[in-house]
């Protein structure tokens, strides 16, 4: 199978920016840096300076979701906003965030609800799961994380897939980093997503 044409160097770093856009509205990769390394490989580019960063592809990504899934996609964050606060109410005392493409708005069709959680233990939360009677599975989280979380469950709300992230309590006010790349990921208390949701402007980002 030949190889596909490299576009011209200085066109170069947008269409690996727009392809891996793409597979992250459509493919359902969450992974910017997977994402973009595929995208420089099917597109033969060789130089790590050819490499977008993650401020371009989020910008491609809301290009695409405008132009293709417009009006799905809107349906879609408003869906999955609603989802984030019905689970954040169930699991307000152990301090929930969301955060990821359903706050930042885009969550493309393979998207999950991404919820920070800091309770006492990471115990506390499966058993009230247990005690509600919520089927949920165990994800491995990366051990070459300092900052990482503790544990991560699964499940879904309805025919919304949630993906919660239980870190250490003391580790509620540490700035995170984006799993995906190094800038500083937004998230949002309960009162603020509310807000999102009726279309009122709140501030993210701030521990209440």
């Amino acid at each position: 199978m030949p190889r596909p044409a490299v576009p011209h160097r200085s066109n170069l770093r947008r269409e690996i920016a727009a392809l891996a856009a793409r597979m992250i509205a459509e493919d359902g990769i969450a992974d910017y840096g997977f994402a973009k390394r595929k995208a420089a490989r099917q597109l033969g580019a060789v130089n790590a300076d050819e490499l977008p960063n993650n401020a371009e592809i989020e910008a491609e990504v809301r290009t695409y979701l405008a132009v293709f899934q417009d009006e799905e996609h809107l349906e879609r964050q408003q869906a999955m906003r609603l989802a984030a606060i019905e689970v954040m109410r169930e699991l307000e005392p152990f301090r929930p965030y969301l955060t990821g493409a359903v706050l930042e708005g885009t969550a493309g069709r393979y998207a999950e609800v991404e919820i920070d959680l800091f309770p006492e233990s990471a115990k506390e939360v499966e058993i009230f799961f247990l005690n509600q009677n919520v089927a949920y599975e165990h994800r491995e989280p990366r051990r070459n994380q300092p900052d990482g979380p503790e544990a991560i469950l699964v499940f879904d709300w309805g025919d919304v897939p949630i993906r919660l992230r239980i870190y250490a309590q003391d580790s509620e006010r540490v700035s995170r980093r984006a799993a995906h790349g190094s800038r500083q990921m937004e998230r949002a208390r309960l009162a603020v997503v509310e807000a999102l949701v009726s279309n009122t402007p709140a501030p993210l980002g701030s521990p209440s």
